[in-house]
């Protein structure tokens, strides 16, 4: 029913989809830009501006960079509480971004350690408040069934500022000095900050209209918010796609025996009704799920942290010159993102998690190809460059298939529980969860990076790292999706056929 109250301004485009998935993408971009922009001129900042000694510096910057990841990790759980307990998502949001905007004041005039570290921690918080409750907010949007698609859009938008921050920010400050790189900052903290205060809600929209704008009626909102919507997982599709058989009487059975495995039969524990997400991790494929978040962030770390050191020292290239190698590695990503994200609704997301991972497997161990020397001067960068975008290939196929997997999960338990997560589902905890493992993985890949290549070189290290990824695609292909079945092919090969 419309509410009495006259609406907001300019209500219509600012509840419009793409409006929200914009601000969402904005502040997302906008949390790893200023994450990767001040990442180059930290040491420089330690030493010119606090006097430290060289040889102190890379543990400072070290501690610096743990600072902000230890902070995200503690942060994102009660942050997704935090925001499902809350009517508005909007409020919490713009929380994050006044962290954020605080932490580049300090970073911009600090001039103790103690004010950087507190600075690096605010930056973390902010973090783990925009990755969940953006996250939260594209879902209450767009609903489960496209929700594949338009992560994988968003994350490909985003890589552009996590890969190429630390380039921009480089130059940057070899030409202008701090003022243009906290200049930069400013200009998108600015453009954030008017998207997520003009954003709105669809449910806040829903007040003010009995239908919503046409992109998404207030109908398909209500019916995600009661979660009577629920995404078509891998069996089901292939239930659906083979049509009548003598076997179909048997279906309704089980679907029954699969809803009533998400059933909560027992008195929940009292952590578990202070934070009820906890009920959905005796589901293996929740936790496998965020498993693929840990393992996709983890390399995605491993080459931001080893592509620069690695064109250093096989090239000779300057940090401006090594920064350019990233083009290679995020132009395949920002252009098959979407394409990767459509296939995950459409294939389900056993398929391109299984395909992706495997995919990684031999075109990491190819990446050891350059420092064998088969090739010299500038045909061995020309190799690397491919390698690199063969690499990207692989990270775009597998930047959708944990959100979409765990978001079925916890719907199917929501669906099985009936106001047992409260009004706004739990999907605000679940976001802050894959925060979680993904902080998580963005610590521990350029750790085990390092080491590895210190100890092991680069081409042995690449080489542990396609083991990671052969063992996620083996536990993809039984865990992901549901259990495999015995005509998982061929109902593949009928949905391709009739797409």
């Amino acid at each position: 029913m419309a509410s009495s109250k006259s609406p907001p301004w300019a209500l219509s485009w600012r509840s419009n989809t793409l409006f929200i998935i914009a601000t969402v993408a904005v502040g997302l971009f906008t949390d790893l830009f200023l994450y990767g922009l001040v990442v180059p001129v930290l040491p420089f900042m330690l030493r010119n501006r606090l006097s430290i000694p060289d040889n102190e510096i890379q543990s400072y910057v070290s501690n610096l960079l743990a600072a902000y990841a230890g902070a995200s990790v503690i942060f994102s759980v009660p942050a997704g509480w935090v925001a499902d307990r809350t009517s508005s998502r909007q409020a919490p949001f713009l929380s994050g971004l006044a962290a954020l905007l605080a932490a580049t004041i300090m970073l911009a005039f600090g001039r103790t350690v103690a004010v950087l570290f507190a600075a690096r921690v605010l930056q973390g918080i902010s973090a783990a408040v925009v990755w969940t409750i953006g996250l939260a907010m594209i879902l209450d949007t767009v609903g489960p069934e496209n929700l594949g698609k338009v992560v994988g859009s968003i994350f490909s938008f985003i890589s552009v500022g996590e890969l190429m921050a630390p380039v921009i920010g480089g130059a940057l400050y070899e030409k202008t000095g701090y003022s243009g790189v906290f200049g930069v900052a400013a200009g998108v903290l600015g453009l954030d900050f008017l998207m997520r205060l003009l954003v709105v809600e669809k449910k806040t929209a829903a007040k003010y209209y009995d239908e919503l704008p046409p992109d998404r009626g207030v109908e398909q909102h209500r019916t995600h918010n009661g979660y009577g919507s629920v995404r078509r997982s891998e069996e089901d599709a292939g239930d659906r796609d083979r049509g009548s058989t003598e076997s179909d009487a048997l279906l309704p059975n089980k679907r029954h025996k699969d809803e009533d495995s998400y059933k909560i039969h027992h008195e929940p524990s009292r952590i578990v009704r202070a934070l009820p997400i906890l009920v959905c991790f005796r589901s293996p494929r929740l936790l496998v799920g965020l498993s693929l978040a840990f393992v996709q962030a983890s390399l995605l770390a491993v080459f931001d942290a080893t592509i620069p050191t690695e064109a250093q020292s096989l090239f000779g290239f300057t940090s401006l010159q090594a920064g350019l190698l990233f083009i290679a590695l995020d132009i395949p990503y920002l252009v098959l993102g979407p394409v990767a994200g459509w296939a995950v609704d459409r294939y389900g997301t056993k398929l391109a998690a299984v395909f992706g991972f495997g995919y990684l497997v031999p075109v990491l161990i190819l990446l050891r190809l350059p420092s064998d020397r088969i090739l010299s001067g500038a045909d061995n960068v020309v190799l690397y460059c491919a390698l690199l975008a063969l690499n990207g290939v692989g990270l775009a196929v597998i930047g959708s298939p944990s959100v979409v997997e765990t978001s079925d999960v916890v719907q199917k338990f929501n669906k099985a529980n009936p106001g047992f997560f409260g009004a706004n589902g739990p999907y605000a905890q679940l976001y802050g969860f894959n925060s979680l493992f993904f902080c998580a993985g963005l610590t521990v890949g350029p750790v085990v990076a390092g080491a590895l290549r210190d100890g092991v070189g680069y081409g042995n290290m690449n080489l542990v790292f396609a083991v990671v990824a052969a063992i996620t695609a083996i536990l993809s292909f039984l865990v992901i999706g549901g259990k495999p079945r015995q005509n998982f092919l061929r109902g593949l090969w009928r949905r391709t056929r009739t797409s």
